[in-house]
């Protein structure tokens, strides 16, 4: 049913009557009267609209026809009664996918530039001196707009030459593509908010979102551009930034690779330029000894550069920096700056951000588990997400190129690819599992010892499948439910968090906050092991909390929860993206819609119906 009304008038009217704290939404927050009448231009017939959901539903398609320059026109009814749980999907799926999708050319650079993080008077766009290409037409492009500038990395440039940089920072340049009458750029899925660029760990949870809405073009084109950055920046990098060439992010390369061959092969010649590129990485990122690959055979987390990483707000370290102003004889500004330049240095400081900078090449930035550490750790996460590149790849090799790969002049088998895998398994089973505990700490290897901190990265053995029957048991049964809130599992057990000082900050990757990417590895994980009933009732947990923020605060679907009040309301570093918009929220933010549209994948019709009715969890679990 729809009704035909003028659209200004009711706009503004609602406004004034729901709008009662003048945010440009309707929320639960908000004291009007929660009911609002709707008459029909022509045939007068009068509908009232009641409740903080429905309420807010109408203002977003009134926002929408305003963005039409629609001036009467008709309401539909439907829209405004739709199921939570079908309009939050229906959104992602048709709209917010499109709204956070960009491309590096002549169309969509201009998106890309005008982003709150660039500090050049004339944005810059770096292009590498292997892609000739895309310096022909970046260059060309330059003299055409003439409202940004090109900068060229150098073939094999160094980590000094990365810092010279920071003092005109800018994009870097993504794949190109030949279409009929033009280049164009690869396509891209960014977070959303003021994460204007692609994203390393982001862009897998994004791709499996993408490949359950059908739009596997989007998640092929994140592998190109996955595949782009390994050839021509040495590594998948944290993010497209001139500032980010120093680190990597978790590697997730093969899982996106396998997410796209379930759904369809695209060419075997697609799917071996891939897999090389997969080895490619694997090799030179990962298996350098004395890089990211430690004397006892795993990995960890080591960003490159020196000093504070500079993308950083000021004041985001004082608590950090303060005693070394004080050892300078310093105000703590002109500390901070003069340290940021390199003007002054300091030894002990410098450690310090070894270990901050390979933090941020975690994915956690951050955690209390990684802060002044990171560096010294095996940890549970990066060696899990190798363990499934190493089963990844020794699947591909068998199932597609009859166990015969070649990647250069060196040929590799499916067994020499599984070996990997079981010694990974035996020494993280050696290393990092603790009996009597039931979780995996992160090993300590400077200091020979386990780091007993209670992280949910504990989980993503389950989901890379290197868990014994036994280790699964003893997870989901003892550790679990320490994690586990209303709304879904927190980013560390509150009595780890607790361990630490209360003068520090909040750190937003531990207690008690939660996260998709950890939320969709343990649901992953528990349908490995099959553990379907648990694997149910943590779906719903998550799915009702998204829901039940999105119905309260006029749809919006931010970056993180804080599961202790069950809310987007987060008051720890860096806040919450995805929950500034006005009226209408356009994109929602990247992994939480993929986790929403994988959670619905495995939820059962009737907790679905029990979502809709946002019965909460603790009455059904």
């Amino acid at each position: 049913m729809n009704f035909l009304i003028n659209i200004d008038k009711v706009f503004h009217e609602l406004l004034l009557q729901e709008d009662t704290d003048k945010d440009k939404k309707i929320t639960k927050d908000d004291n009007g009267p929660k009911k609002f009448a709707l008459v029909d231009q022509n045939t007068k017939q009068e509908i009232v609209i009641e409740g903080t959901y429905h309420l807010s539903n109408l203002l977003q398609e009134l926002a929408l026809l305003k963005e039409n320059k629609v001036d009467k026109g008709e309401i539909d009814l439907s829209r405004i009664q739709e199921n939570p749980v079908e309009r939050i999907s229906r959104k992602i799926r048709d709209d917010y996918w499109d709204e956070l999708t960009r491309t590096i050319d002549k169309k969509g650079l201009e998106q890309i530039l005008k982003d709150e993080k660039t500090t050049n008077e004339v944005p810059t766009l770096y292009v590498s001196a292997k892609d000739k290409q895309g310096v022909a037409y970046f260059q060309a492009l330059e003299k055409e707009l003439q409202n940004f500038k090109v900068g060229i990395l150098p073939e094999n440039f160094s980590m000094e030459y990365v810092d010279t940089l920071n003092t005109k920072p800018g994009i870097l340049a993504l794949a190109l593509e030949q279409k009929i009458y033009s280049l164009q750029g690869v396509p891209f899925v960014v977070p959303g908010g003021r994460f204007n660029e692609m994203y390393g760990w982001d862009s897998y949870f994004i791709g499996v979102g993408l490949i359950i809405d059908n739009q596997l073009d989007k998640a092929m084109a994140i592998a190109e551009n996955f595949k782009y950055q390994i050839i021509h920046y040495g590594k998948i990098l944290n993010a497209n930034r001139s500032y980010y060439l120093t680190r990597t992010q978790p590697p997730l390369y093969s899982s996106l690779i396998i997410e796209i061959v379930k759904k369809k092969v695209p060419s075997l010649e697609w799917l071996r330029s891939h897999l090389g590129t997969v080895i490619l990485e694997y090799n030179t990122v990962w298996m350098v000894q004395g890089n990211r690959l430690t004397p006892t055979g795993l990995n960890r987390y080591k960003a490159d550069g020196v000093g504070m990483p500079f993308e950083v707000e000021p004041g985001h370290f004082d608590d950090v920096l303060e005693p070394y102003a004080k050892k300078y004889n310093l105000p703590i500004r002109e500390f901070e700056k003069q340290y940021l330049n390199r003007t002054l240095v300091d030894a002990e400081l410098d450690v310090y951000f070894v270990h901050d900078r390979s933090l941020r090449e975690s994915g956690h930035d951050t955690t209390d588990r990684l802060i002044n550490t990171c560096a010294n750790l095996n940890s549970v996460d990066v060696n899990s997400f190798l363990y499934k590149y190493e089963k990844d790849i020794a699947y591909l090799i068998k199932e597609y190129f009859n166990n015969n790969f070649q990647v250069g002049d060196v040929t590799y088998t499916s067994e020499e690819w599984g070996q990997k895998a079981l010694f990974r398994k035996e020494k993280i089973d050696e290393l990092c599992w603790n009996e009597e505990s039931s979780m995996y700490f992160d090993y300590d290897f400077v200091n020979k010892r386990q780091f007993p901190f209670e992280a949910a990265t504990t989980f993503f053995p389950l989901w890379a499948g290197l868990c014994s029957e036994h280790q699964a048991k003893k997870l989901i049964e003892i550790a679990l439910p320490q994690f586990i809130k209303t709304g879904g599992i927190t980013g560390s057990t509150k009595a780890s968090t607790d361990s630490f000082s209360k003068d520090a900050p909040q750190r937003q990757w531990d207690y008690p906050f939660g996260w998709a990417p950890h939320q969709m590895l343990l649901w992953e994980g528990l349908i490995n092991y099959k553990f379907f009933n648990k694997a149910q009732e943590m779906v719903y947990r998550w799915l009702w909390l998204i829901t039940k923020n999105a119905v309260e605060y006029n749809g919006t679907i931010p970056e993180k929860f804080d599961l202790e009040i069950s809310s987007h309301k987060v008051f720890a570093e860096y806040g919450n993206v995805g929950t500034e918009f006005d009226y209408i929220a356009k994109e929602g933010f990247g992994w939480v819609n993929a986790s929403y549209q994988y959670g619905l994948q495995i939820l059962s019709d009737n907790l679905k119906q029990e979502l809709n009715k946002l019965t909460s969890p603790d009455e059904l679990f």
